[in-house]
């Protein structure tokens, strides 16, 4: 239903297609079965991935080998500076600041791999290529069951996004349409994802989810991100591709 968080995804089952769709493709597992959830239903499918001064820059080229992989209308890079370099920074993914390693997954505590703001300022970015696109569907991989504890991440959060895009637009305030905030995702379990994207199609083998590869892009393994991944490919019964 418009309007509502998809909280699920069930393949076969699709929605009112719409010829436009934004996605937000970061380069990893998730925003790789959104990509393709959102081509599944439909959509044409317009990229959108972020060069925010991450440390893990690997993930970029992971972005660009899956939206050709699977058809992306078109993909773009945008270049935002949320480092310090760039005068903000605070986050163990763009700055100086140890990447946690083997912590307790399940831990209510924001970890230091958050980025102040992230997923609003992406989504703000992926809401003025939809006007302009004429599109008013916008597709992110976020995920409140397997996470590591990012206040972005919640339900809550993008329902109230999706209301403020509604406020915040000429298109929408005209009349011409109705933003919706896709976040098919979002109840999922890690394995749950994967199991969908393999259904889907989805080749893992070009996806990167370290936050701290080595100079190689060699996994460590032991960030937060390696050991969801792990645990995801482990209770979907499938090997990871990637290694």
């Amino acid at each position: 239903m418009r309007g509502k968080i998809k909280a699920c995804y069930s393949i076969g089952v699709t929605t009112e297609r719409h010829p436009d769709a934004v996605v937000l493709l970061s380069g990893g597992l998730d925003s790789a079965t959104t990509l393709a959830i959102a081509r599944d239903q439909g959509f044409a499918c317009h990229a959108l991935s972020f060069d925010y001064g991450q440390r893990h820059k690997f993930e970029l080229e992971a972005a660009k080998k899956v939206a050709e992989a699977m058809g992306a209308a078109d993909h773009r890079i945008v270049r935002l500076d949320l480092s310090a370099a760039g005068g903000f920074g605070h986050s163990a993914l763009t700055d100086d600041i140890a990447v946690p390693k083997d912590r307790t997954l399940s831990s209510e505590d924001i970890p230091p791999t958050y980025v102040p703001a992230r997923n609003t300022i992406f989504l703000s970015v992926a809401l003025g290529y939809a006007e302009v696109l004429g599109a008013f569907d916008i597709f992110l991989g976020v995920n409140a069951v397997d996470y590591s504890g990012y206040p972005d991440c919640r339900p809550a959060f993008i329902e109230a996004f999706e209301r403020m895009a509604n406020l915040a637009t000429a298109a929408a305030v005209e009349g011409r349409g109705k933003f919706t905030v896709h976040a098919p995702l979002i109840g999922m379990t890690k394995g749950q994802i994967i199991r969908t994207g393999l259904a889907l199609g989805v080749d893992y083998g070009l996806t990167h989810s370290c936050y701290d590869p080595n100079p190689d892009g060699k996994p460590c393994g032991r960030c937060d991100a390696c050991r969801l991944r792990r645990a995801g490919f482990a209770d979907a019964d499938a090997t990871d591709p990637a290694g």
